[in-house]
């Protein structure tokens, strides 16, 4: 008997809700579980749950924990003084003083300031900050799964824990989240071999904030080691051209101003809301010589790393350019099988065809055939060579913020988002991985600092840079 093709649809609909069943037991599975928890290969499915998870938990806070004022109504104070025509940068001034921040910083929040009803609107200023924060959550995310280095439990643990980055975020909305969402735009741009738009997006990120520049000596040291001296001009004239570009008006009105308000390196910060110098008194703190001293202390810790930094981004670069042409010769291979595969079923009768392709369906169904690709599980594995870029960042950044004159509590979205990843370049046991992180968060939320919160942040830093080190050494 023909089948009708009513009895075609039904067929179809009920193999394919077997598929679909086949694909949720694989989910539900034991051995798929643990793989999901433990397995950095399966951290994507984890990102997505958190990233909604992230979405949902934000909205909520928003909604019911209330808005602390800080620094916003004096950005806003700081931007109507360059809508009014002031392009004196020790003439633009709020609240809590002097505009200190470059000018890629004016541009933003004169966005935001017209967007929020010049800056009345906090709620809506609140869930652009949400905005800003998922599409960072995102970037950090997908560093993660191009490089396998972090367990997805790792991930989980971090993200369930972390209440004083979404603060900084959604409660304060200060403009170091903007600077470090465009330093982790740069980064996935640079991973992804586009130079010239990953340095755009990099001095923009400095444009916002200063402290974006403790990047700048792996940066340089990653365009000697990936690309001719020549493309590395052309990066750091772009990189300078924009610093120029952004800064015109304010160059073109005082530059002695501008240069002195937004990149002073001598700028001296209030005692009061230092994160990890209470234990100093205020006479040592702002003392010069201990100042030049940390600096000492900065520029020796970068040449103690840098043999391995150099060595991490050169091996990177040889490794990437093989594997590019490993990539090109996988897509050639690939293509020419499908090639042959069409000749081959145009040799066939149309019933030949439709019986070839029913019985591969059928295969597939069942599950004897690999859903992944053989291509596919050499991309997985070729894309760890990214841990060999990834790294140096993110320790020039730590050497930076642990030799930091000073350390507010925003400044730990300078680096939070990268610690879980730092912790698990070391060698330590997971249970002081995660003390690890743990005594730097209690650290980060002791407000106001104490003697004893800001000397045990240095001691997490001293431990977590010698961990890194050790391992990167071996």
């Amino acid at each position: 008997m023909v089948p009708t093709t009513k009895n075609k649809k039904a067929q179809s609909k009920s193999q394919k809700s077997g598929t679909i069943m086949l694909q949720l037991q694989k989910f539900v599975q034991k051995d798929y579980l643990l793989k999901i928890v433990f397995d950095p290969h399966y951290l994507w499915p984890v990102c997505l749950i958190l990233l909604i998870f992230e979405t949902i938990l934000n909205i909520f806070i928003i909604q019911c924990v209330k808005y602390t004022e800080i620094d916003w109504i004096a950005y806003m104070q700081e931007v109507e003084g360059f809508l009014n025509g002031t392009l004196d940068y020790k003439d633009l001034k709020g609240d809590t003083g002097p505009l200190v921040y470059p000018a890629g910083f004016v541009y933003i929040y004169t966005i935001l300031y017209y967007l929020t009803s010049k800056g009345t609107n906090i709620l809506l200023a609140q869930y652009i900050f949400l905005g800003f924060y998922l599409i960072q959550t995102y970037l950090v995310q997908r560093i993660f799964r191009k490089t396998m280095k972090l367990p997805p439990y790792a991930l989980i643990i971090t993200t369930l824990t972390s209440y004083r980055i979404h603060s900084i975020f959604i409660l304060r909305l200060f403009n170091d989240p903007v600077a470090v969402l465009l330093f982790y735009i740069s980064l996935n741009l640079f991973i992804d071999n586009k130079w010239l738009l990953g340095s755009i997006f990099y001095s923009l990120a400095v444009s916002v904030k200063m402290n974006i520049l403790l990047y700048a000596p792996c940066l340089l040291l990653a365009y000697l080691t990936n690309l001719s001296y020549v493309d590395t001009f052309i990066n750091l004239f772009i990189c300078g051209v924009i610093q120029l570009v952004l800064g015109f008006p304010f160059l073109y009105g005082n530059p002695v101003s501008y240069l002195k308000g937004s990149f002073d390196l001598g700028r001296v910060f209030e005692h009061k809301w230092t994160v990890n110098y209470r234990f100093l008194s205020r006479e040592i703190f702002e003392n010069k010589l201990f100042h030049i001293g940390l600096l000492v202390l900065h520029v020796s810790l970068l040449l103690l790393f840098l043999p391995h930094l150099k060595k991490y981004l050169s091996s990177y670069a040889k490794l990437n350019m093989v594997t590019g042409e490993l990539r090109l010769q996988i897509i050639r291979e690939k293509t020419e099988a499908e090639r042959q595969s069409k000749e081959e079923e145009k040799k066939m009768t149309k019933s030949q065809r439709a019986f070839v392709r029913s019985f591969e369906k059928q295969l597939k169904d069942s599950g004897r055939v690999k859903e992944e690709s053989e291509t596919v599980k050499i991309e997985d594995k070729l894309s760890k060579i990214v841990q060999l870029f990834v790294l140096p960042f993110f320790v020039a950044n730590l050497i930076g913020v642990a030799c930091a004159r000073s350390l507010h509590y925003q400044f730990y979205s300078w680096y939070f988002h990268s610690l879980p990843y730092l912790v698990f370049c070391t060698e330590y046991n997971v249970p002081l991985k995660f003390l690890l992180l743990a005594l730097i968060e209690y650290c980060w939320n002791v407000y106001p600092s104490t003697d004893f919160s800001s000397a045990l942040l240095h001691c997490c830093h001293i431990v977590l840079l010698f961990g890194v080190y050790k391992n990167m050494r071996k």
